[in-house]
């Protein structure tokens, strides 16, 4: 080593490790606005959670996609019937106990009418049903209270609660170790123990809460019925569905207002007179010392000299809006979770097989949310109702019976038509016979049940006896027969017949 080594700088050692780290925890400039967030479900929706709640029904006010999409839901999920119970619990020798299955589905549909499932008389099973899926896509959550008296048919009744009662404001640790999180009081396992409710809305007009302070009172976890989809481990709350998309829904709100008024005015071809002492010329009117001049149709004005018009004609909208309103759309309904077709009712330039696809994929989202709405809402009020009937006696049925009736029954959601209704039947025969679907398969997608199906062909026939009329049809003869013959064909050489 020369003497003059010394003096030379040593390279920097290359840390290998950081060329084969992850590319999304790339540092670089072009990731300086990319911040991410360390906090817990509940340390982002603390301060967040009522305004992106604000936000929503904000939209769901205003703004006709927050609201299509909010339809959608009571449409798909809910359905003109709603969802249906179906009993189907077994006697002593293992066959169904029709009777006492009658008797409860019957009770559960007289306490379903207008006016008795809710303790304002207001709403009918249907409604509540429809009011519930709404305020979870608009408000992220639901809050039930659990009603017993003698005042209420079948002494069970509901009430609903809007997120703003149980105050998210509310955060304390109690002496027992339990902490209030949100108003929502849990214990060590994060299990909710007791609502902390506020006794009005907050944001109830003054007449009608000037006469209250900020008063909790703490309804038992027994009590309420508190639906949310939990997207984090030790979430307490829950976020409204349209938190990804509030911003792209406002800002296309924005832009299609823009538009529509720079079209009008574009439309009306205003200008300005302009000189170069800026006077000279007289007008019809002043408007803050400005000359105005209104012109009619067909009509021309000779201006003054020096004066010159400089017309003011805006372009935009231009022909790109269309297609730039459609893909921004697109992303919209991707984070709603629902198809482009139907959040627009756009249905140019589409085919059978585009639009079937689409249907199928949105319909199984759809049938997602009818499970989570059985599990998390109708099956927990109906084992509600069906243990205050029993013990107040108005269903006659020994409270011992209980776990029979209350497992052995289940509820079944809204049915979709077909696309092609013809096709999907056929490809339903081909399947039956080929011994790959049955009939319960078949009639399920028609939000049927099999013992529903047979019992409404009988009174069918039975009824066209009373009639002296001769029942034509035959539904389950010893062949099945393809509307198509082709299909048939097809089916009689796949499998031999049953």
């Amino acid at each position: 080593m020369g003497i003059l080594d010394f003096f030379k700088k040593t390279p920097a050692p290359v840390n290998k490790s950081s060329r084969r780290g992850y590319a999304a925890a790339n540092p670089g400039r072009l990731f300086a606005d990319f911040d991410g967030s360390n906090s817990s479900a509940d340390g982002e929706l603390k301060d967040a959670l009522g305004k992106i709640r604000n936000r929503s029904r904000s939209l769901a006010r205003d703004n006709e996609y927050a609201r299509r999409y909010l339809n959608l839901l009571k449409t798909n999920v809910v359905g003109e019937r709603g969802l249906g119970l179906q009993v189907k619990a077994l006697d002593s020798n293992d066959k169904l106990d029709l009777l006492g299955n009658q008797m409860v589905e019957s009770a559960f549909k007289k306490w379903g009418k207008l006016g008795n499932p809710t303790v304002d008389g207001k709403m009918s099973w249907v409604d509540a049903q429809k009011l519930a899926i709404e305020t979870l896509a608009r408000d992220g959550e639901l809050f039930i209270v659990k009603h017993r008296g003698r005042e209420f048919h079948d002494t069970f009744s509901l009430e609903f609660l809007e997120a703003d009662q149980v105050d998210e404001t509310l955060n304390a640790k109690n002496k027992d170790g339990n902490e209030i999180r949100m108003g929502v009081e849990v214990d060590k396992f994060r299990r909710p123990v007791a609502y902390h409710v506020l006794g009005y809305h907050p944001g109830d007009f003054e007449q009608s809460t000037a006469s209250y302070g900020k008063k909790h009172t703490r309804v038992p976890a027994d009590r309420i019925i508190h639906v949310f989809v939990q997207l984090r481990a030790g979430q307490t709350r829950g976020e409204p569905w349209m938190a990804p998309a509030l911003l792209a829904v406002k800002q296309l709100g924005a832009l299609r207002e823009a538009s529509v008024i720079n079209a009008r005015i574009g439309a009306s071809k205003m200008g300005f007179f302009t000189s170069p002492a800026g006077d000279g010329f007289t007008s019809d009117d002043l408007d803050e010392q400005t000359p105005i001049m209104e012109a009619e149709p067909g009509t021309f004005h000779q201006l003054p000299q020096g004066v010159e018009f400089s017309s003011f004609d805006p372009q935009y909208p231009n022909n790109e809006l269309g297609e730039f309103h459609k893909v921004v759309l697109k992303g919209i309904a991707s984070g709603l979770g629902v198809s482009y077709t139907s959040l627009s009712n756009d249905l140019e330039a589409t085919s059978y097989s585009s639009i079937r696809q689409g249907a199928l994929e949105e319909r199984d989202a759809y049938k997602n949310l009818q499970v989570f709405m059985v599990e998390h809402f109708a099956r927990p009020i109906y084992e509600a109702w069906l243990g205050a009937s029993m013990e107040f006696g108005t269903l006659p049925l020994p409270v011992r019976k209980f776990d029979k009736f209350a497992e052995a029954s289940e509820f079944r959601g809204k049915a979709w038509s077909w696309v092609d209704p013809l096709k999907e039947m056929n490809a339903a025969i081909l399947g039956m016979k080929s011994g790959v679907i049955s009939i319960q398969d078949v009639a399920g997608q028609y939000g049927k049940d099999v013992e529903e199906l047979f019992a409404q062909i009988q009174k069918d026939k039975a009824l066209a006896e009373q009639f002296g009329l001769q029942y034509a049809l035959e539904p389950f003869a010893a062949q099945f027969v393809a509307i198509n013959p082709d299909v048939n064909n097809l089916a009689d050489s796949a499998a031999p017949n049953v």
